[in-house]
């Protein structure tokens, strides 16, 4: 049996229709083409696809059959075709990335190295310098998208979930606290603790963890990059609290040890906030898919 998409836009618009002459017209051919196609394709499927005597004209079984695959393999081909339309008419365009979590650079680089093999026409920037001012930033049009784990609700704008994560307690496996099997807020008072240098609002372990125990490590050292912080930390000058996946390649490295924070753990969820009528957008639609399935690869990786 031989199937094309218009026979399966012939079946559909005859159930709505409810008979052949409006149908017809919907399809733009005459009643007599329609009738000649209906029993050409019943004469392949071997069965009637529709009870002529009722009316309105009713499916058959098989015709039914026939409509679920319709409205299921339709929208499918029209997405196709508008994806296609996209690429063709949208080949160029802006993607310039404001990031509120510092750490994200750590995944945020091979989901671009991806996304430009597929859209090297893309004009593509990250701008931490916007990150206290990302989301009015974005309002305004300077970016195109945020990277933020704490999302508001604002006109026009659409925070996309990407994947969870939790925030890892890290320190030398040298430290009193590597005996523990979690640590709590309690445990921070008499540390250093070593952060990107950020807000304190824009840093988990004092949004989630320090500020609702009204808690204060001993001091803060900030400090620019990642490779740093575990630098310090394997050398027992401090402790800090880093993105699952930043932690990968040091959760076996004999040097260090990760704890969960509180025994139940901590698990956040990180969005990019677009534009809202830009979200369809073919290289938009990429990027976002990207940034969903990359660190999720990389955590299986490590």
């Amino acid at each position: 049996m031989h199937i094309e998409l218009r026979h399966l836009r012939t079946i559909k618009a005859i159930h709505e229709a409810g008979g052949l002459a409006r149908a017809a017209e919907i399809l733009n051919m005459t009643q007599s083409a329609l009738s000649h196609q209906v029993k050409g394709l019943e004469e392949q499927a071997g069965m009637e696809l529709f009870v002529r005597r009722s009316k309105p004209l009713k499916l058959s079984a098989a015709g039914i059959r026939m409509l679920r695959a319709a409205e299921r393999i339709l929208p499918e081909v029209s997405a196709l075709e508008e994806e296609f339309r996209g690429l063709r008419a949208g080949k160029s365009g802006r993607l310039h990335i404001a990031i509120e979590c510092h750490a994200c650079f750590e995944w945020l680089f091979p989901v671009l190295e991806e996304f430009r093999k597929a859209w090297p026409d893309v004009d593509v920037d990250i701008r931490p310098g916007l990150a206290f001012d990302a989301l009015p930033a974005l309002w305004k049009e300077e970016v195109d998208v945020v990277i933020s784990s704490d999302p508001e609700e604002i006109d026009g704008v659409t925070f996309n979930p990407l994947f969870d994560y939790s925030p890892v307690f890290v320190a030398s496996s040298r430290h009193p606290l590597a005996e523990k099997p979690f640590v709590e807020a309690e445990d921070f008072r008499n540390e250093l603790l070593i952060t990107y240098p950020v807000e304190r609002t824009k840093l988990d372990v004092f949004s989630q963890v320090l500020m609702p125990a009204k808690v204060e490590p001993r001091a803060v050292r900030q400090v620019e990059l990642t490779a740093v912080i575990l630098l310090l930390v394997a050398s027992n000058r401090g402790v800090a609290v880093l993105p699952d996946w930043v932690v990968r390649e040091v959760r076996y490295n004999s040097d260090y040890v990760t704890r969960p924070i509180t025994e139940q753990g901590i698990s956040r969820r990180l969005f990019a906030a677009t534009r809202s009528e830009e979200v369809s957008k073919p290289f938009m639609a990429h990027f976002l898919r990207l940034a969903r399935t990359i660190p999720v690869k990389l955590q299986r990786e490590g």
